[in-house]
């Protein structure tokens, strides 16, 4: 295995190894075989148990025909076995396309079109419908596990495959200014530079239980996986466990570092305000999604005496853009950071000319980390990874802006407007407003980002509807997070003089302050 290789999209610098993700896994294996490495409601695999039942379910796909480059699908659950699922996947060259459980039908089909998987796997009452909508195989989870876990046992593994660095680990996909998902192509030496600066950032340590309440579908939980075996962890998988429970897992697991958003941050001051006695032993929390009021910073602080509360900043078409040191938690409230080790960040006027400190605009981002583009997708790839007129090195153009002090800290000052996070989850405008639109009897839709503590709302144009019944239409389409608080049902859509809704007016109206 070759150690260092200079990245194109990156100043030439050497970049260490190893660049294969199944390899940060063995080389764990390696280092801590007996070591606990992922848990969940029912169980804990060591660092050997979940090599073994990986290398099984890469048996299991190599007897199914699948070869290097096939999509796999998978929509399951965030549990132990979704882990072996990932690395036994990437170990044979086959690409894992992780979707969140609660993607509904109107989603799914428009995914499964763009991906054209090999094999689906999936559990939950959704099964029936993805063997309508897949031509390919649909597996149902619990049907194909007692055959993995018997492999597992014998300890076997499938004839070797060749996996390069600039193969496809992952596909996710992702919301963003298209009204279906689209995949973030993650090749390999990708995902693993942008492992291996996070750790090295965040500091991840062997003694940490990283408490992950996300879903393995979102690059947030995926990249736990990785951060934690990196750093020769355990990684306690939470997505499934009660809200009322919450607190008392993170006490019995141990719980040393916990990603968060700004909603699970709230929940966690909220439960541990009426039991702080036992809290569990928090050092880092570290956030992303959306900024964290000041007040939920200080209360975590005041809560869990000594822990770190670093800010993150970033998408999933480059992991990360930027990180506030743990040892700096507590100073420039306002930034999200440095930028990852071996990284760079510009900011750039409308021209594309590079601006100084304290000036606004576009930030850019270069590095080993940017992804290639959008799967299947080349006109939003052009328009969002571009290469640098003057070097050739590929950037990524995040559509967001904001500043850089002199210091090279990164300040964030706002998205395109058709883009927003709710409840940690980005989103955008025309993916909602293309499900309002599939609801009968809906003419014409637009959609009200949250803002000044107005929550997400939605306007529709209708004859013979009631606002909750679209909402509880929208429900059976978009995941929950993506269902708007509010709907106003008009009988004439406001527009502007060009035809395009009326923004101010929209806004005015669902926040009832008309005049």
């Amino acid at each position: 295995m070759t150690e260092l290789a200079v990245s194109e999209t990156a100043p030439d610098v050497p970049v260490p190894g190893p660049f294969l993700v199944h390899e940060l896994l063995a080389e764990a294996v390696r280092a801590v075989p007996d070591g606990a490495a992922v848990r969940d409601a029912v169980g804990r695999w060591t660092y050997g148990e979940l090599d073994r039942t990986s290398r099984a379910f890469g048996v299991w796909l190599d007897a199914r025909g699948l070869r290097p480059g096939d999509r796999l699908v998978v929509q399951a659950s965030s549990r132990r076995d979704l882990v072996a699922m990932f690395y036994g996947a990437v170990s044979r060259g086959v690409v894992f396309v992780p979707l969140n459980p609660g993607m509904k039908p109107f989603h799914l089909q428009s995914v499964l079109a763009n991906a054209e998987p090999a094999l689906v796997i999936v559990s939950g009452p959704t099964a029936p419908r993805l063997r309508e909508m897949s031509p390919a195989p649909v597996h149902e989870l619990g049907d194909i596990w007692p055959a993995v876990t018997a492999l597992a046992e014998r300890d076997v593994s499938a004839p070797p495959v060749v996996v390069r660095p600039d193969d496809i680990a992952v596909l996710i996909y992702t919301s963003g200014s298209t009204a279906a998902p689209k995949a973030v192509i993650c090749p390999h030496a990708q995902v693993t530079f942008a492992t291996r600066a996070l750790v090295d950032a965040l500091g991840y340590r062997t003694d940490d239980v990283v408490f992950c309440r996300f879903p393995l579908s979102w690059d947030y939980g995926l990249y736990k996986v990785l951060l934690t075996c990196l750093g020769r962890g355990e990684l306690v998988l939470a997505d499934e466990e009660s809200d009322l429970m919450l607190l008392g897992r993170m006490r019995q697991t141990g719980a040393t570092v916990v990603p968060i958003v700004p909603s699970l941050a709230q929940m966690i001051v909220s439960l541990a305000r009426r039991d702080p006695d036992g809290l569990p032993p928090v050092r880092m929390f570290t956030n992303t999604g959306a900024a964290l009021p000041p007040a939920t910073i200080r209360a975590l602080r005041d809560l869990f005496p000594g822990v770190r509360v670093v800010r993150q900043f970033g998408q999933t078409e480059c992991k990360r853009v930027s990180v506030m040191p743990p040892s700096e938690d507590d100073s420039r409230p306002d930034s999200v950071g440095l930028p990852l080790p071996g990284t760079r960040v510009l900011i750039l006027d409308e021209d594309g000319s590079e601006l100084p400190s304290g000036r606004t605009g576009e930030i850019v981002v270069t590095g080993p980390h940017v992804m290639p583009g959008y799967w299947r997708d080349p006109e939003q790839t052009a328009r969002s990874f571009r290469r640098d007129p003057r070097t050739g090195r590929l950037r990524l153009h995040t559509g967001d802006y904001g500043s850089l002090d002199e210091d090279g800290y990164l300040y964030f000052e706002g998205r395109r407007d058709d883009m927003f996070k709710r409840k940690g989850i980005r989103m955008s405008t025309v993916e909602i407003e293309a499900a309002a639109m599939d609801v009968p009897g809906v003419r014409a839709a637009a959609v009200v980002p949250p803002a000044d503590g107005a929550d997400l709302a939605l306007v529709v144009e209708a004859d013979d509807l009631e606002p909750h019944a679209v909402l509880r239409a929208l429900a059976g389409r978009l995941e929950p997070a993506k269902v708007p608080a509010v709907c106003r049902v008009v009988a004439v859509m406001p527009l502007t003089g060009h035809g395009k809704n009326a923004r101010r007016e929209l806004a005015a109206l669902v926040r009832g302050d008309a005049r």
